[in-house]
């Protein structure tokens, strides 16, 4: 989904040491801002996906995000997914000050309504666990907050589509766009 001009692209990737530097170098050189972006193993041997959430008012930006990236040897697939229905979720651990059992109670029923976990506990502080949409990371984050936030980390947006067939697997069928260059052939 396109909300408020971000714009959340796929890329399928060689899984090979340098290769998130060259794309993000390539990023920077460019000068397009990433919100996010979220890195991991995918389900195919020697390939990670990235997700990338990119500021863009105008699509004829992200046109070009997508076809800076297709020019990046060790990127297999890129893939615009901002318009089709897909499932997007973000992963917070938000550490909370708590030096009362009042706090620590008030904090735990907080997590339990936003069906988030307590992964920690120590005598001054408690870390919670939630996994949603960015709407729900802000609304936990926000009602924490007044309890006093000592330390946040978000994954950033990771999002699949829905359905039976993904956007970005490898093959003739997801060849680069006209105007792309195709890879090299490992020597």
């Amino acid at each position: 989904m396109n909300v408020n001009g971000h714009h959340t692209i796929v890329a399928l990737v060689q899984d090979k040491p340098g290769v998130l530097n060259r794309i993000s170098s390539m990023f920077r050189r460019r000068g397009f801002n990433i919100s996010s972006l979220a890195v991991g193993h995918s389900e195919q041997p020697d390939l990670s996906r990235m997700t990338f959430v990119v500021d863009a008012a105008d699509a004829a930006v992200v046109d070009q995000v997508t076809k800076q990236l297709r020019k990046i040897i060790e990127v297999v697939k890129v893939s615009d997914i901002s318009h089709e229905n897909i499932v997007a979720r973000e992963l917070a651990l938000i550490k909370v000050k708590c030096l009362d059992a009042v706090t620590r109670s008030e904090i735990i029923q907080i997590a339990e309504l936003f069906r988030a976990n307590v992964v920690d506990v120590s005598a001054d502080s408690l870390i919670v666990e939630v996994t949603g949409d960015e709407d729900k990371i802000r609304s936990m984050i926000t009602l924490l907050s007044g309890f006093g936030i000592i330390e946040l980390m978000r994954t950033g947006r990771v999002a699949v589509p829905r359905g039976r067939q993904g956007p970005i697997a490898p093959g003739p069928a997801n060849a680069p766009a006209s105007g792309a260059r195709k890879p090299r052939p490992k020597s």
